[in-house]
């Protein structure tokens, strides 16, 4: 039976329409947050009270005519208050800390680098939808390794040292004293230099695959004046240095790996002592139809193109997929021998998850 010929809910049809007009105006939408961001747009009106097109043209040194239209776009969006009256439009407290404030643990623009990435690399992930092939992570779109970690910098920033690593058994004290720490799968590194700057005594080593990343990394060392302290190295997550970690930390990335379970087995190797594995995950139910909703859909989204397509590309290719959920990820350690398994905190974003031996 063809859809013609089927009995329509004209009501459920243009509700429908209408979910997804509007996530069409937010793709367009996104566009518009990233020129406002890169053009300084919003740090132009922030605190600044209400403007005009010409006033804000002025402060970011931009074309009037696109400035107008952008602002429109904002409001339209509920991205910037319109005042009809005046003509003028005023970006929020509230609308600054998540659009103008880089340090925001709230601040979004940069996430839009990743649709970005995943729209330019689309033809990459057809191929792999037809063949089955993975997609490893240093074959994506340059934008994708910048919009990641963006993303996680401010939230790891605002959480990781005061409360995440609080949170787990002895391990403050630990790194207090002076321990040895892995960030595997670093990226850019901006976890392990956060907890460098938080431990002075402690000694941290980062390690990830992707050597583009891992000259990011050495670069943000350098900058903060960490590196006799830190130390970044590319290598995969089976094959670092077993140097006897009291904490092996893996930051949002285990789930993307091809053998998720080699990997806690090669931790547990690693660890001395007495010491910890924290993961950090993004937030999950167990159940498929429990993580139905606005963050679901989009870490479902990123795992489809992202994730179980770096996973897909290296050996085992379990494909865990970033929605993997803390009883599937507990199975994974006990697996590979750990004998604790726990949630230790959470956030709207992600589970902070320790494992001991």
């Amino acid at each position: 039976m063809t859809v013609s010929e089927q009995r329509l809910d004209e009501q459920k049809l243009y509700q429908f329409l209408d979910r997804v007009v509007g996530d069409l105006a937010s793709g367009y939408g996104g566009v518009m947050v990233s020129l406002g961001h890169k053009l300084g747009l919003y740090q132009a009106m922030a605190g600044a009270g209400p403007l005009s097109s010409v006033e804000l043209a002025h402060r970011s040194n931009c074309a009037e005519r696109y400035v107008r239209e952008w602002l429109n776009s904002q409001a339209a969006g509920g991205y910037v208050l319109y005042h009809p009256t005046s003509r003028t439009y005023e970006l929020s407290p509230e609308q600054a800390m998540v659009l103008a404030q880089t340090d925001s643990p709230v601040f979004m623009p940069p996430a839009w680098e990743v649709p970005a990435s995943m729209w330019l690399d689309e033809e990459k992930t057809l191929h792999a939808f037809k063949t089955g092939t993975g997609v490893s992570w240093d074959e994506h779109h340059d934008r994708l390794f910048c919009g990641v970690a963006a993303f996680y910098r401010n939230g790891y920033q605002s959480s990781l040292v005061s409360q995440w690593l609080p949170a787990l058994t002895g391990v403050e004290a630990q790194l207090k004293a002076g321990a040895r720490v892995a960030d595997v799968g670093c990226g850019h590194g901006h976890s392990t230099l956060l907890m460098a700057k938080a431990y002075p005594r402690s000694r941290f080593w980062g390690f990830d695959y992707h050597a583009e990343s891992i000259q990011a990394a050495q670069a943000l060392a350098q900058q903060a004046g960490l590196t006799d302290r830190v130390s970044f190295q590319v290598s995969t997550a089976k094959a670092y240095p077993q140097e006897g970690f009291d904490l092996i930390c893996f930051f949002d990335c285990l789930h993307d790996m091809g053998d998720p379970v080699g990997t806690a087995k090669y931790a547990a190797q690693s660890l001395a002592a007495g010491g910890t594995v924290m993961l950090v995950e993004p937030f999950a139910h167990d159940r498929v139809e429990d993580n139905l909703n606005t963050v679901g859909r989009m870490y479902y989204a990123a795992s489809t193109t992202i994730c179980c397509a770096h996973s897909l590309s290296e050996e085992v290719g379990a494909a865990l997929g970033a929605q993997a959920g803390e009883e599937r990820l507990a199975q994974i350690f006990r697996e590979a021998g750990f004998k604790t398994f726990r949630r230790a905190t959470e956030t709207p974003f992600n589970l902070i998850l320790e494992a001991r031996l």
